[in-house]
C-alpha cells in the first residue's frame, strides 16, 4: 500500500509533540517543578483587563474554573480604571457566586480604581501594590452641550417627544433645573449602591467611608492606611497566600482560563509552551511605571441615543 505523504506528516508532527511532551514532563518530575498537564491541585488567574465595558468574557471565565473541580481557588487579578455600572456588577455578582465553592482573592496591578476597585472587594483579602492606584468610590454623569455651536454654524434641531424627559441630556439645549434634579438623584443612587458594597466587605463604617469616598485616588499603601486593601504585595504574594488558605502544598500550579474554540493541537502547543516555561523559568525585568487613566464608575447617557454605560 502507498503511503500517503500528508498522513505520515501529520502523524509524525503528533508524535514528535507527544515526544517532546513527554520529555518536559521527565524534566519537570527531576527537578520537582509541576506542569499545567499535572492533576495538582491548581490557582486559577482571571484578568480583569481595562475599561469595564461588557462583563460575559469575565463572567464566563469565573464559571470554567467554578466547575473545574482541580482549581482550588481564583485570583481576581484587577488593571482597571474601572467603566460601566451593570457590567461592574455582574462582574462582582459572579465573583460573590464563585465565593460559594471556592477561595477567592484579589490582586491589583497597576491601577484597579472605581468599577475595578467594586469588583476587588469580591474577594475575600485584596492585596495591592504599594504604588497601585485604587479607590475612586465615585459615580459620574456628563453630558455635552453643542447648543451655542450649533448657532453658529446656523445648525437647528427639533425634536417630537412623547414624554417631557425623553430628550433628558439632549447635547441641542440646556438642560432645565428639575432635570438636573432628576439626574441627580440617579447618580446618588447609584452612589449609594457602591457604598453599599464597600461597607459590607470593609471594615469601615458609612460615616468613616463617605470622607473619603469623594472619587479621590489613594495608592495602595494610602489605602492598606484606610482600610480599603488588606496586604501589600504582588501577583506572587497572593497566590502564594492563596496556596496556603487552600491547603497547596509547594509550588502552586498557576492556570488561565481556555482560550474558545481552540483546536487539541492549539492546546497540546500551548500547554507544552507553559509547561516549558515552568521548567526553564527565568528572572524577568520589569519597567517602572504608572498609567494616569481614571474612568470613573460611571453612567454615561448620550443623547439622542442615551447609550447607558
Amino acid at each position: 500500500m502507498k503511503r500517503h505523504p500528508v498522513i505520515w506528516g501529520i502523524l509524525l508532527l503528533f508524535l514528535l509533540l507527544f515526544a517532546f511532551y513527554f520529555l518536559v514532563q521527565g524534566i519537570a518530575s527531576i527537578t520537582g517543578k509541576r506542569t499545567a498537564f499535572s492533576g495538582a491541585n491548581k490557582i486559577g488567574i482571571v484578568d480583569i483587563e481595562g475599561i469595564i465595558k461588557d462583563s460575559g468574557e469575565v463572567v464566563d471565565h469565573l464559571n470554567e474554573f467554578a466547575k473545574d473541580d482541580t482549581v482550588k481557588g481564583v485570583i481576581l487579578r484587577i488593571n482597571s480604571p474601572g467603566g460601566g455600572v451593570a457590567p461592574s456588577q455582574e462582574i462582582y455578582d459572579a465573583v460573590m457566586e464563585l465565593r460559594k465553592r471556592k477561595r477567592v482573592l484579589a490582586s491589583m496591578s497597576s491601577v484597579a480604581a472605581s468599577g475595578g476597585y467594586l469588583v476587588a472587594c469580591a474577594g475575600e483579602k485584596i492585596i495591592a501594590n504599594s504604588g497601585t492606584l485604587t479607590g475612586s468610590i465615585s459615580a459620574v454623569m456628563y453630558f455635552t452641550n453643542t447648543e451655542e455651536l450649533m448657532k453658529k454654524v446656523g445648525v437647528k434641531a427639533s425634536v417630537i417627544k412623547s414624554g417631557k424627559y425623553k430628550d433628558i441630556g439632549s447635547p441641542i439645549r440646556e438642560m432645565t433645573e428639575e432635570e438636573k434634579v432628576l439626574l441627580q438623584g440617579l447618580v446618588d443612587d447609584i452612589y449609594s449602591q457602591f457604598l453599599d458594597v464597600v461597607v459590607r466587605h470593609r471594615n469601615i463604617t458609612s460615616e468613616t467611608l463617605k470622607d473619603i469616598a469623594d472619587g479621590r485616588i489613594f495608592t495602595g499603601r494610602q489605602a492598606q492606611k484606610l482600610g480599603l486593601v488588606d496586604y501589600l504585595g504582588d501577583k506572587q504574594y497572593a497566590v502564594s497566600m492563596l496556596a496556603k488558605l487552600v491547603g497547596i502544598e509547594g509550588e502552586p500550579v498557576v492556570v488561565y482560563p481556555r482560550k474558545k474554540y481552540e483546536s487539541m493541537l492549539d492546546y497540546v502547543l500551548q500547554q507544552t509552551s507553559s509547561s516549558l516555561s515552568a521548567v526553564l523559568s527565568t528572572k524577568q525585568r520589569f519597567s517602572y511605571g504608572i498609567h494616569y487613566l481614571m474612568d470613573d464608575y460611571e453612567v454615561r447617557m448620550m443623547a439622542p441615543g442615551n447609550e447607558v454605560r
